[in-house]
């Protein structure tokens, strides 16, 4: 395995290891996330990563020209552009990257992201591919280039394409995982082969960081009394953000309106309470928002899936 941990950075450690896969833990804000790093060919390796964290500092500063695809099943990612500039990945996601600027603070807006990556050291796999069938011309410097021109990202959007190359990843019994690897590198090399790059690179939208800034300090307000509710005029007007490029810059970074995120994040808290106190529904009803027993209990179902009470009937 080319990928060494030296490389990764001082917050991550080596848990294990044996003949088919390394794994790592990454420490970081508010929780940890692990990286199970299986080698597929020389100079290749596929990563599966399940992060629980609101955010990572990576120190990972590769000591060659690599390149790298990654997929997002699940949760979100912000990924700094450049200094002043951020694009998100969301569930359904293909990133092609070239880890030019991977040394950087990664925030998780949803405190959670998994998903995998495929990781070529350019010269290494360039080498390899040639020997491994007849007829196979894909180039990954050429790849790179297609892809990453000036270091920048390419992200296409979640759809049938994608589903397709990756989902099976996901769901492979462990004894055929490393023969089945190789042949999803190769289906995935041809598919980036023949797909064409749109103008400018990245077909999902980017945000400014005064922008991201202020929706990251609207969220702080909102979640720090949950009895109060604010109406988008009330946050327009507080922060200085004109109300459609603050439901715009708002779904970009959290991947749903404000109203759906404050739902959530109201019955994740309820719930809490109703697992850690004795307290009564209707004060915890009242703390998270809801003078109304009615509407907490029907806005607790739709999110959860059971009714108040009997989510604290079926703790264990």
């Amino acid at each position: 395995m080319w990928i060494t941990e030296h490389e990764m950075g001082g917050n991550v450690r080596k848990v294990c290891e044996d003949e088919t896969c390394t794994i790592f833990k990454v420490l970081g804000k508010g929780g940890e996330g692990m990286m199970t790093v299986y080698p597929v060919f020389k100079g290749c390796c596929l990563i599966y990563n399940d992060f629980h964290m609101e955010r990572c500092d990576s120190g990972f500063q590769p000591r060659r020209q690599i390149f790298c695809i990654d997929h997002c099943r699940e949760g979100r990612i912000e990924w700094a552009v450049d200094r002043n500039r951020y694009i998100y990945v969301e569930g359904g996601d293909m990133q092609v990257n070239s880890r030019e600027h991977h040394c950087t603070d990664f925030v998780f807006p949803l405190c959670h992201y998994h998903g995998l990556t495929i990781s070529f050291d350019v010269e290494e796999i360039r080498e390899e591919l040639l020997h491994i069938m007849e007829g196979f011309s894909v180039d990954v410097v050429r790849l790179r280039e297609k892809f990453c021109p000036d270091d920048r990202t390419f992200i296409m959007r979640a759809g049938v394409q994608v589903d397709h190359v990756f989902s099976e990843l996901y769901h492979l019994p462990e004894h055929v995982r490393l023969p089945y690897f190789k042949i999803k590198v190769l289906e995935l090399l041809l598919f980036l082969e023949t797909l064409e790059v749109p103008a400018g690179g990245e077909e999902r939208p980017y945000f400014y960081k005064t922008q991201v800034d202020k929706v990251k300090d609207i969220v702080a307000l909102l979640t720090e009394d949950l009895e109060h509710w604010y109406t988008l005029e009330e946050l327009s007007e507080h922060f200085s953000f004109p109300q459609t490029s603050l439901k715009q810059c708002f779904k970009g970074i959290y991947g749903c309106s404000i109203s759906a995120y404050m739902k959530e994040y109201r019955m994740n808290a309820a719930a809490l309470m109703l697992k850690n106190t004795q307290d009564p529904v209707i004060a915890i009803a009242s703390r998270v928002g809801y003078e109304n027993p009615g509407k907490f209990a029907a806005a607790f179902r739709s999110v959860v899936g059971v009714t108040p009470t009997e989510y604290r009937k079926n703790i264990v």
